[in-house]
């Protein structure tokens, strides 16, 4: 299945074929969260909030064709 997947901040990095951190990721029916995260190779660690569609949810949370995924690392400010 195709899923659109948005990366934040200094989640970035880790497409830069893609300044703006959108990219699509095919991954097999029955994927997570978790699964999506470890096709894109970051490490969960470096993950504070994940939206699908724009609800926050865990790294469990099945995905489904056409699933706007939102990875967020901690962020920091003052």
């Amino acid at each position: 299945m195709v899923l659109e997947v948005r990366l934040y901040a200094t989640l970035r990095r880790y497409t830069p074929a893609s300044p703006n951190g959108v990219i699509t990721v095919v991954v097999p029916d029955g994927s997570t969260v978790l699964d999506v995260v470890r096709k894109i190779n970051i490490d969960p660690a470096e993950i504070h909030l994940i939206m699908i569609n724009g609800i926050g949810c865990e790294f469990d949370k099945p995905v489904h064709e056409g699933d706007r995924v939102g990875l967020f690392p901690p962020v920091g400010g003052g």
